[in-house]
């Protein structure tokens, strides 16, 4: 039997997943991963990987067993410290799968099919719009609530989810007559949160949409050369202080984020209407080259270390199970589903 450390009960607790599906670029990086490694300081972090997720979109288990560990990987390779937050695979915790039945009980199908990021899915591929896509927020709701979360990080797509997450925590208490779940809040980070776009200036950067405009955290350095020579700029400004387009902003961004020396020599020289944006993207090549080395080099280690991440996987989810079965012991009891006492 493994030794688990008691959690730190009078710190406020901070829920957050990612999905098992892709590569994690950039920004995930500076949008989630760099605010988690303050929060693991300060919070009692439950930071999973949602594999149960992956499958709405991505049917394919064979995939299951590799894109958990790589994503594991790199989050270790990030700085995200076992000792410090608990990490698990969010099918570990079979408590979720029951509390997400019974947050079923509490959700309806008009209120679901009216989530934007449904509607979307549908659209994108019709040919897989399966039930548990439909419930996908009831679902995160689960993982919210079965560590009774204060605080979740989320992005501004996501906040609905987060929501629903506190309408169903509130239908549950008010339907009998408890107070077993707090409403959750979206974390608000003492730091901007950094948003990343992708490099051909359509939207945030992302993990499936452009592979050529992203920048991921195992991209060799040749193929972030070659990306960042392809990103998208103009002529440069015809007057001082000219407002930067999006996608001018984001190459600054990404300078100043990967913390370059040469940022405000390149500020200067973009009001000064003086920029030459190929210097600029080979200096960016090379500070990108050398953040993401280090972070690539050891995820590689991580990723041909089973044993290692097995354990990581396994304690952590040793470590969440009491908070799990306690939440899923007072639904019961809640409910009345207690029928040998």
């Amino acid at each position: 039997m493994l030794y688990v450390p008691l959690l730190c009960m009078n710190k406020k607790i901070v829920v957050s997943g990612i999905r098992s599906t892709g590569d994690l670029h950039l920004g995930n990086y500076f949008g989630a991963i760099q605010n988690y490694l303050t929060m693991q300081e300060d919070y009692q972090c439950y930071f999973f990987i949602a594999d149960y997720h992956s499958l709405t979109t991505h049917p394919d288990a064979s995939l299951l067993r590799p894109n958990v560990y790589k994503v594991l990987a790199e989050y270790l390779a990030c700085g995200l410290d076992p000792n410090k937050v608990v990490l698990f695979a969010q099918s570990d915790m079979v408590q979720i799968p029951e509390l997400y039945l019974l947050l079923n009980t509490l959700s309806y199908v008009g209120e679901l099919e009216k989530v934007p990021t449904f509607k979307e899915k549908v659209r994108s591929n019709p040919d897989n719009v399966n039930a548990a896509l439909l419930t996908y927020p009831v679902l995160m709701a689960a993982d919210i609530l079965i560590h009774r979360a204060d605080f979740v990080p989320v992005g501004k797509d996501q906040e609905q989810h987060l929501e629903m997450a506190r309408n169903f925590a509130g239908r549950f208490n008010n339907r009998y007559g408890c107070n077993l779940f707090p409403e959750p809040q979206v974390f608000r980070s003492r730091q901007d949160t950094i948003k990343i776009m992708s490099l051909d200036g359509e939207g945030k950067m992302s993990k499936s949409e452009n592979i050529n405009a992203t920048i991921y955290l195992n991209d060799t350095d040749e193929v972030i050369r070659k990306k960042i020579m392809k990103a998208k700029t103009d002529q440069g400004p015809t007057e001082p202080n000219t407002p930067m387009p999006d996608y001018i902003q984001n190459l600054f961004t990404l300078l100043k984020a990967s913390g370059s020396e040469a940022y405000s020599h390149f500020l200067d020289h973009y009001n000064g209407c003086t920029i030459r944006y190929g210097d600029m993207k080979k200096q960016l090549t090379e500070d990108l080259i050398r953040f993401i080395n280090p972070i690539r080099t050891q995820a590689d280690e991580i990723r041909n270390n089973a044993p290692l991440m097995q354990k990581v996987l396994r304690e952590g989810a040793e470590k969440a199970m009491p908070s799990a079965n306690q939440t899923i012991k007072e639904a019961r009891r809640a409910m009345g589903i207690n029928y040998y006492s």
